[in-house]
């Protein structure tokens, strides 16, 4: 199948943004962009791959879904160009556009929604369905087990109109969220660093910094089978540093920002250290 070309994206964004949607340009691996050059690669020490915007000093916001916009001069201004030229999606802020996207992941999740939500308009994705409601809500990933909700503060890939008729958004959708962590703003866990223990065999500091540095590169990169990536990059973490008592609560925090910023909870976080730990008998 041909790949769309970056001027068929912005094509298409132009034609989303005419109809009032709210748009903008994902890069390889379904993450935004930081749409400007001081941006890009996060120079400006913002995080383009959260769904929350950065902190960079643009004149406007140009991270995740704060970037998206209708307004066709932004989006074919200089600023944008390059974003545009190494995009590989088109994207949409959901709640921007007054509706609320039910992210089914999987057959399984399809096929709950079929037996507990109302019929709404589809749109078929690589491995699920999008079931798209009318009116807006909180965002929050895995409400339940390969569901998230995609609204506010929140960004969608942009793949064609769907069938079916847009339904009103139920509270059965929205009871989903009433638990469960939001995924816009990252949540500090409060996990035990290992107990002290054994002889440390880390001659330097840099060794252990460079350690967690590879391993959050390797969590935001993932373009799929997160869960699986977090878990065994934790358990790599572990099976170095975890006997030693040289991580501190500060890098476990670093790896769980890293993993909720592809969309973990903290509990999947939590679960995943404290299995990594059994694994290796901590």
């Amino acid at each position: 199948m041909t790949q769309p070309t970056p001027s068929a994206h912005l094509r298409a964004a132009l034609d989303l943004a005419q109809r009032g949607i709210p748009v903008l340009p994902l890069r390889a691996g379904k993450g935004p962009m930081g749409n400007c050059r001081a941006c890009q690669k996060n120079a400006c020490g913002g995080r383009p791959n959260m769904k929350t915007p950065g902190t960079c000093q643009c004149a406007a916001p140009c991270h995740a879904w704060a970037a998206a916009t209708t307004d066709a001069h932004v989006l074919t201004s200089p600023t944008w160009t390059t974003a545009w030229q190494h995009a590989e999606a088109v994207a949409y802020h959901p709640g921007g556009a007054g509706v609320t996207v039910v992210d089914l992941d999987d057959a399984d999740a399809v096929a709950w929604a079929h037996e507990s939500l109302p019929p709404t308009r589809t749109v078929a994705t690589t491995r699920g369905e999008h079931w798209i409601y009318r009116g807006t809500m909180q965002s929050t990933n895995a409400v339940r087990p390969g569901v998230d909700i995609k609204s506010s503060m929140s960004y969608a890939r942009w793949l064609g109109p769907g069938t079916g008729t847009l339904a009103p958004l139920p509270a059965d959708v929205r009871t989903l969220v009433v638990s469960a962590p939001s995924a816009a703003v990252p949540v500090r866990c409060a996990v035990s660093p290992p107990a002290r223990g054994g002889q440390c065999p880390h001659r330097s500091p840099v060794f252990l910094e460079r350690g967690i540095a590879m391993a959050e590169r390797r969590i935001v990169e993932a373009r799929s089978a997160v869960h699986i990536t977090v878990f065994r990059t934790f358990l790599a973490v572990l099976s170095v540093h975890g006997r030693c008592g040289c991580l501190t609560e500060p890098h476990i925090d670093r790896l769980f920002t890293a993993a909720q910023a592809k969309g973990e909870t903290a509990r999947h976080c939590a679960d995943a250290w404290a299995n990594a730990r059994t694994s290796l008998g901590l």
